[in-house]
């Protein structure tokens, strides 16, 4: 810096030899100056080229106007290197031939004038008369003087009451003229006058402080320890190993010695007892790491924005796939007058990918909103839903399963699948909308269940049984493929329960035309009416259950189901089966036959378990058991009832550990049941600040369950710890939470979907403390569940012997 014609070099050995420049023989810190020809070093460049350690000024060398270059040796590392080159002819002369005449006359000059200085007498200063510049004007402006006349106050007293008596009496004041002065506020208007400008002077003055410091320094010593081993002599070991007093020594500690050394066999001495005691860290003093951190965060402007998300389902089998649906947000006497919905806005159901959180990988068209759908168990792309004005929906994506295993997004950000392609044989304005957009594909559901026989109301609650067994058209029953669900349970607030049955398919081998012509079949517009599946409007339930009480009649609303795995069989007879059995060539579908049965045919066989929780909206807890009438498809219900909750049930769920273990959640509480014990729950919380909105069990935690509030918050409920208060709680969003959906996505990555009245669903990573279980935790949960059924049965056992108590005593 400040020296832009010095050039540091880096000189090899093999370069200082070559221009003979070597260090500490050449070259010394005294004699450091070595000039080079200009044609050595161009030489030298065109030899070793980019070896040459005069490449890095190879252009400030070519242009330099002299013959001979100037070269420096840098002991002392000045300029960073061993070597600088000087690149002016006026720096080379300077360093070559120093300037020593102009110091000496500038020495010269300035003892000159040390000398003048010495010589110049003593002149004392001449007073001069002072000017005025206008300083005083401004002081005489800016000094405070009284411009308001002073009030002035005289107070006089008679001479002959100066130190006389002073006596005071208790007198009122109304009793006394004038003696009474009531002193009222009021206004004035000197002290309202607005300043609208004021000069003030002000001069500041920086404030000074003397400090200092003393540093005690010691003289440093140096100091070394030496030390030798203290040994035995061979007469003194002799006569240390032959003393009674050692013999006795090894005699009193060789058995426990002995001890120790099997102890060390059997155990591990360095065990971390504390660690196996906690695993959760609880119990050796330090708080367990327990959290639920945002993973992913998905909204949609067009379809999910200011909506209600009404549930949340995960891809049963692909990773990071998420099915949502949503409906708008309704006041009271909208849900009951559905007319009044808006029409405008097109319901879906979107499945929403980790990989791209902004665009949906698929839509299903949905002819009314979606109040709950779920995924087959046994073929994930089959879909089932229930509509808000009681209709029953069902898709088929299994011509979009590729597209959402392998969708990947483009160069513009849209992922596109398979499944976009362009088809030759679809006309060109199709293929314009199909491809312009950003949209994903727009998927057509297969069938809707008819108007007449759906329910009345919103369909609140979904489920897919298990496989069963049915009867053909010569009354010879034939199983299923084992583990195809093939039958699903609705509820409605219509006071209705219904089960579904969907016709087994099957697809014959097609040659290669009629596999174009079915990709033309699944291609086709939305406004092409599928005129090709005859259960569209025609599907009908298999059983009607009307939910009400044997004696009184009193019907309940129920808005969630709970069902054991029920393995019924139904039957139909042989004529209303041919009657009701419709056929479609395969050149028209790819379905050869779908067989729709009459809920009138069907039959009841024997051995059924039939019995169910439900949740109404009342906030009541029913435990029904129903019966199929010989000869009608309704179904009378004996009921149990127990009101706990003060709204409407939201949640209705059995534990994935405890098949006979219920949880109901709704109002401001929450309840367990056990199946088989009608005196009430088992565990019940008490009210909460807010409402509870949402919940769900844990996947991998038998006595963990989360709660979904009104304020935004998730609550943690751990049994192992506490049952009084949550373990633990985390706010999540601003406004009510609607659903909670838990997923196992490996053994160390669980995830929980939580969603939102805004429109927007978080997913939540679980951390590892409320995800694995602990040691023992089924059987300590287990334990405490009969633990609570035992205490319910005696203070069952005991009212029951008090009201026996006082009938006697009323009788005698």
């Amino acid at each position: 810096i400040g020296h832009p014609e010095i050039f540091p070099l880096v000189f090899t050995t093999k370069t200082q030899e070559i221009f003979n420049c070597r260090v500490l023989e050449d070259v010394t810190e005294e004699n450091c100056f070595k000039l080079i020809k200009k044609e050595d070093i161009i030489q030298d460049l065109k030899t070793r080229a980019a070896i040459s350690d005069f490449h890095p000024v190879k252009k400030v060398v070519l242009e330099y106007p002299g013959e001979e270059l100037l070269v420096v040796f840098d002991a002392n590392f000045e300029y960073g290197q061993n070597f600088y080159l000087i690149a002016s002819e006026e720096a080379k002369e300077n360093l070559l031939k120093p300037p020593e005449a102009t110091e000496e006359k500038e020495e010269e000059k300035e003892e000159n004038e040390e000398a003048t200085l010495e010589v110049q007498p003593y002149k004392p200063p001449v007073h001069k008369p002072w000017v005025s510049l206008g300083s005083e004007k401004e002081v005489e402006d800016e000094s405070v003087k009284d411009t308001v006349p002073k009030i002035k106050y005289r107070i006089s007293r008679v001479r002959r009451k100066f130190g006389a008596p002073i006596t005071f009496t208790d007198k009122n004041a109304s009793h006394v003229k004038d003696s009474y002065i009531e002193c009222t506020s009021y206004q004035d208007k000197a002290f309202s006058i607005k300043m609208l400008e004021k000069n003030i002077g002000m001069q500041m003055v920086p404030k000074v402080r003397e400090a200092s410091t003393q540093t005690k320094w010691t003289y440093p010593k140096n100091a070394a320890t030496q030390y030798f081993p203290r040994e035995l002599s061979n007469e003194e070991r002799e006569k240390s190993l032959s003393s009674e007093k050692l013999k006795e020594f090894f005699t009193s500690v060789h058995l426990r010695m002995e001890i120790a050394l099997q102890q060390n066999e059997i155990m591990n001495a360095f065990f971390d007892d504390w660690k196996a005691l906690a695993e959760d860290e609880s119990s050796s003093g330090g708080k367990p790491d327990v959290y639920l951190k945002a993973y992913q965060s998905f909204t949609d402007l067009h379809y999910l924005k200011d909506r209600t998300i009404s549930c949340v389902c995960w891809h049963p089998t692909i990773y990071g796939i998420i099915a949502v649906s949503s409906r708008e947000q309704l006041f009271y006497e909208e849900e009951v007058n559905l007319s009044v919905k808006s029409v405008l806005q097109q319901s879906v159901i979107l499945f929403l990918s980790f990989s791209d959180t902004i665009h949906p990988q698929l839509m299903l068209e949905c002819p009314e909103d979606i109040y709950c759908f779920q995924f087959s168990p046994s073929d994930p792309n089959i879909i089932v839903a229930g509509c808000i004005n009681g209709q029953i929906v069902l898709w088929d994506i299994s011509q979009h399963e590729e597209n959402l295993q392998s969708t990947k997004p483009d160069a513009d950000g849209v992922k596109m699948s398979d499944t976009d392609t362009v088809n030759p044989s679809v006309p060109n304005v199709l293929q314009h909308n199909c491809m312009s957009g950003t949209d994903p594909p727009l998927v057509r559901f297969c069938t809707v269940s008819s108007i007449q026989y759906s329910h009345k109301k919103p369909v609140t609650d979904i489920h897919w049984l298990p496989d069963y067994s049915e009867a053909n058209q010569t009354d010879a029953t034939f199983e299923i493929k084992a583990g195809a669900c093939m039958q699903l349970v609705t509820c409605s607030p219509d006071c209705s329960i219904l089960f579904w049955d969907i016709p087994a398919t099957k697809l014959s081998e097609q040659p290669s035309s009629e596999k174009v012509r079915e990709q033309e079949i699944f291609g086709m517009p939305l406004d092409v009416p599928d005129t090709l599946n005859p259960l569209n409007l025609c599907w009908k339930p298999l059983i009607k259950i009307n939910l009400c009480e044997s004696d009184t009649n009193t019907e309940y609303s129920p808005v969630r189901i709970s069902l054991r795995e029920l393995h019924y069989q139904l039957k139909t007879s042989e004529k209303m089966q041919s009657l009701n059995t419709r056929e479609v060539p395969a050149k028209e579908s790819p379905y050869l036959e779908i067989n729709t049965p009459s809920s009138k045919a069907l039959k009841m066989l024997k051995n059924i378990s039939a019995s169910f929780f439900v949740g109404t909206e009342d906030g009541e807890i029913v435990y029904s058991d129903w019966k199929m009438e010989i000869e009608s498809d309704l179904a009378k219900t004996v009921s149990q009832k127990c009101t706990v909750h003060s709204e409407t049930v939201n949640t209705l769920q059995r534990s994935p550990f405890f098949k006979d273990i219920v949880l109901s959640i709704g109002g401001q509480s929450f309840a367990i049941w056990k199946e088989g014990v009608t005196t009430g729950p088992i565990l019940q919380s008490s009210c909460s600040a807010g409402r509870y909105t949402a919940g769900q069990w844990s996947l991998t935690r038998p006595g963990v369950f989360f709660i979904g509030r009104d304020d935004g918050n998730i609550d943690t409920w751990d049994l192992v710890k506490k049952t009084y208060e949550p373990s633990h709680f985390q706010n999540i969003s601003k406004s009510t939470i609607t659903f909670i959906s838990p997923c196992v996505a490996s053994p160390e990555q669980h995830f929980l979907a939580v969603s939102d009245d805004l429109g927007v669903l978080h997913v939540l990573e679980i951390c590892q403390t409320l995800s694995a279980a602990s040691r023992n935790e089924h059987a300590n949960v287990l334990d405490y569940f009969e633990r609570e059924v035992k205490y319910l049965k005696h203070c069952e056992e005991e009212f029951q012997e008090h009201q026996d108590f006082q009938a006697k005593t009323e009788s005698k």
